[in-house]
């Protein structure tokens, strides 16, 4: 029923829109997606004017967001004892299954028989294993962000901006580490034994037990608000709209109904799957996301071999340019703030999303998931942003196009985001905008799927659990809305919401970071008394 309930009252919405958009077309000059967009844009701007507002440091306003992200990361760095560099080895242990056991983690080749033995067991909490929760977690973090987010930082910021956005994403394995631990630890398990997790949770009950419940409850309203604007911002309309724009720039579809047309498709395979909740998306995503990056990084390695002649000087151009960047950028504070704040949109540390995911994972010890998800940022800027910077940067070795604008125009065509990066892959080999294309789609959808579970928890934070049909309605129109609109507004909306979440996180952060110390102890006392019950 619940099924059939969505589907009829989208599919109506949609209709209405289909038939708006035929009456419209034939009175007015604009189309269905001009009108979303002109409806749209001064909504997003006023959001991002409140969130983004700046710091005078010298001659340059730097956005707070910026400074809190970078400090708060370079803290918790030092003081965990550099765990984004020391744990990592750890990490790779825990997702490949060698504490299971410890951990509370059960592996059977029989869903049945797993699924009863966590039921039998005392100690056992959560739905996914740890593998499948970072799966969850990187699908809404490795997608458009680290494609047409990154070409947007390399074109307004130059190289350089990618010496920045590595140094982010090296800072947020700690803001990770730290946030996820907690979520874990505080999460609320169902009688059913579904998982309610993230920032949310921790604030309100993290802070109560320190004797601030009033400032907890308030603060998670503010994170669970704020969370489902972003996942109908990054984790949504962002997606859609950049999705939408590289299948019609690869298969030259015309038609001002074009966008929408492929929104709609884009939110009808997105519903199937949010429907299924947490079980199903982790499912969906330990398959998924391991194929797309794979896509997507072979394809950046092929372009890297082939232009190996340019490599060094390309790394050469990417250091040099981070502390000396060329006239009109905005010099080293300017090309920081840009690297900066692109990573945080890619990786999203310290904006409290990936709690929500990790929170789901089968473990007795919360550390254990702190220290797998320091593996996200890592993967998804260190590893898989720098690449597309290099792709970019070596494209533009030659002087193809000026750094420091937000678009581009190369042959009379005007390229912004994944659509220069698809240029940039086609000046190569002919055919690799297809290539990109599927990485492309697979990225959005997989972010669009995790991100739906996370403003539905947030959702269900709110207004119960017995309202979540309609959020999955609202998701899946504003799918719609992405893909219609202008990109300059998506994005304007989308990064607002994801940097306003930073704010309530790391209040709570602040106040509970003490408390992952411990974790750590007790979860390292665990893996290092027991042996004996340890996979090799």
């Amino acid at each position: 029923m619940r099924l059939k309930s969505i589907l009829l009252i989208f599919v109506s919405l949609i209709f209405s829109l289909i038939s708006s958009q035929h009456l419209y077309g034939q009175e007015q000059s604009k189309g269905l997606d001009q009108r979303i967009n002109e409806a749209f844009t001064p909504f997003s701007q006023a959001i991002e004017n409140i969130v983004l507002f700046t710091v005078p440091i010298g001659n340059t306003d730097v956005p707070f967001i910026v400074i809190l992200l970078s400090l708060g990361g370079l803290f918790f760095t030092i003081y965990f004892g550099f765990p984004n560099i020391l744990k990592f080895r750890t990490a790779i242990n825990i997702v490949r299954g060698k504490y299971n056991h410890v951990l509370g983690d059960i592996e059977s080749d029989s869903e049945d028989e797993k699924n009863q033995q966590i039921a039998n067991a005392d100690n056992q909490h959560g739905e996914v294993s740890h593998f499948q929760a970072l799966a969850t977690a990187l699908s809404g973090t490795v997608g458009l962000g680290n494609i047409a987010g990154v070409t947007i930082a390399i074109t307004l910021g130059g190289p350089g901006a990618t010496f920045w956005m590595i140094v982010s994403g090296l800072l947020g394995m700690t803001l990770k580490f730290v946030e996820c631990t907690l979520g874990v630890k505080y999460r609320d398990i169902g009688s059913d034994g579904t998982v309610y997790g993230g920032p949310m949770y921790y604030l309100s009950k993290g802070l109560k037990a320190k004797g601030y419940d009033s400032l907890g409850r308030v603060l998670a309203i503010i994170f669970s608000v704020l969370c489902i604007g972003g996942a109908l911002g990054i984790g949504n309309a962002a997606q859609s709209n950049q999705a939408t724009a590289q299948i019609i720039s690869t298969f030259g579809i015309e038609g001002s109904f074009s966008r929408t047309v492929i929104g709609i498709l884009i939110a009808l395979v997105v519903g199937l799957t949010l429907i299924g909740g947490i079980k199903r998306i982790a499912r969906v995503t330990e398959k998924l996301v391991p194929f797309m990056a794979l896509v997507y990084i072979l394809a950046c390695l092929v372009i890297l071999m082939i232009n190996f002649d340019k490599i060094g000087a390309t790394i050469t151009q990417i250091i040099t340019e981070a502390f000396q960047p060329q006239a009109g950028l905005g010099g080293i504070i300017g090309v920081l703030i840009i690297g900066f704040r692109r990573a945080a949109f890619s990786n999203e540390a310290g904006a409290g999303s990936s709690p929500i995911a990790h929170s789901a994972v089968r473990t007795k010890y919360p550390a254990s998931e702190g220290i797998v998800a320091l593996l996200e940022p890592f993967i998804d800027t260190v590893v898989i942003c720098t690449l597309t910077a290099l792709v970019i940067t070596i494209f533009n070795i030659d002087g193809a196009f000026a750094y420091g604008q937000s678009e581009v125009i190369i042959n009379g065509e005007v390229l912004k985001g994944a659509t220069l990066t698809s240029y940039a892959f086609e000046s190569t080999i002919s055919w690799f905008p297809y290539v990109l294309t599927l990485a492309i789609i697979l990225f959005a959808i997989s972010t669009l799927i995790s991100w739906s579970y996370y403003g539905q928890q947030a959702w269900a934070y709110i207004f119960g659990k017995k309202y979540i049909l309609i959020y999955q309605i609202i998701f899946l129109i504003f799918t719609v809305i992405g893909a219609s609109s202008d990109m300059e507004s998506v994005w304007g909306f989308a990064d607002a919401m994801i940097l306003a979440m930073i704010f309530p996180n790391m209040i709570g952060l602040l106040f509970l970071f003490k408390e992952v110390g411990e974790q750590v102890k007790t979860f390292e006392k665990v893996i290092k008394n027991k042996p004996d019950n340890v996979n090799q």
